[in-house]
């Protein structure tokens, strides 16, 4: 890798560029999955054959977890807290925690988890799911949601605030991106943490999330397995992504390089001489070097000036006169001070 080209991706990059960006990668990402609402028959056909599969396997603990929910209150209700916050509490702190303390494995973790929720995106889109918890209930789940609804901000539709439900695809199910952003931070606060809390944060992060996801029937086992997939793709997906980015920044600057140049003549053609007997530099040129202007209290060759002398000071003699003090050419020296 070129010097620029590794400079670039170990520096802290722009707040303000990083904040956009996400912004409107995150933008994209909910209008997406918002549009990509399938029907709602083929999402109960697709939640149906999971549950299948997973009966056949043994896979089912969402029935056991679900039942203990639904019974214990104590349970329940911090897990629905769980899950209608942290997912969008831990995430976007651990990304602040590595720009900040972390800067040289920050861009790398970004893209990772920008590339990895697209494709979820993709699963969204290709695989409707309905949950567990919108089954019949004859398939023994209960909406831990709508039953402690009265204790958080979530209403009867997910775990969107009361009155958006409209504004969320209940049917995004398959794959998790509550397991799979859960486990994108376990992975980087254990590889990245120092503290053993920090790193043991990162271990028990992802398997608490996937409990309260099973617990609370708004995944199937096989969705969280999905999520770790899609987390998986992302992961071997970063080191392309990163490389067509910088290649096409490099060509990007290549090509626009002249309108920074021109931008730099014009701000120092724009910049006034300073004043109070500083050094000024020539008009139309950026690159020209710092030249001295007359001054009284400066003396050609960084000497004191006359008056200023320093005891024991040797100066230049003219050649003709002999006297100290002149511009002439140096042709001896004389002691600074009459003796």
């Amino acid at each position: 890798m070129r010097q620029t080209d590794h400079a670039r991706t170990t520096r802290r990059p722009h707040w303000w560029a990083e904040l956009l960006l996400l912004a409107v990668l995150y933008g994209g990402y909910s209008a997406g999955r918002v549009l990509a609402r399938g029907d709602v028959s083929t999402a109960v056909d697709h939640g149906l054959a999971i549950l299948r599969i997973e009966k056949a396997f043994f896979l089912n603990a969402e029935h056991p977890l679900n039942r203990l929910f639904t019974d214990t209150p104590a349970l329940g209700i911090p897990a629905d807290f769980m899950y209608a916050s942290l997912h969008y509490i831990v995430t976007p702190a651990v990304l602040i925690w590595l720009f900040r303390r972390r800067p040289a494995g920050y861009r790398a973790a970004r893209t990772w988890l920008m590339a990895s929720t697209l494709l979820g995106l993709v699963g969204f889109t290709l695989l409707p799911t309905c949950p567990p918890r919108l089954l019949d209930a004859s398939h023994g789940f209960v909406d831990t949601m709508a039953q402690y609804s009265s204790y958080g901000w979530w209403g009867t539709e997910a775990s969107a605030p009361r009155g958006l439900g409209a504004m969320t695809n209940q049917y995004a199910a398959m794959p998790s991106l509550h397991v799979g952003w859960a486990l994108w931070c376990g992975v980087l606060l254990w590889r990245h943490g120092k503290a053993p809390l920090l790193r043991a944060v990162g271990a028990v992060y992802p398997v608490v999330t996937l409990i309260v996801v099973m617990g609370t029937a708004n995944h199937y086992f096989l969705d969280a397995v999905a999520g770790a997939a899609v987390m998986g793709a992302g992961a071997l997906l970063t080191g392309p992504v990163l490389r067509a980015a910088d290649r096409g920044w490099a060509r990007a600057v290549g090509r626009y390089a002249f309108v920074g140049r021109l931008a730099r003549v014009a701000a120092s053609d724009a910049r006034p001489p300073v004043k109070g007997g500083s050094v000024t530099v020539a008009k139309g040129s950026a690159h020209s070097p710092a030249v001295p202007v007359g001054h009284p209290n400066v003396s050609e060759g960084c000497e004191t000036s006359a008056g200023e002398r320093i005891p024991g000071q040797r100066t230049r003699t003219n050649s003709s006169t002999g006297h100290p003090g002149s511009t002439g050419a140096a042709t001896g020296d004389a002691p600074a001070a009459a003796r």
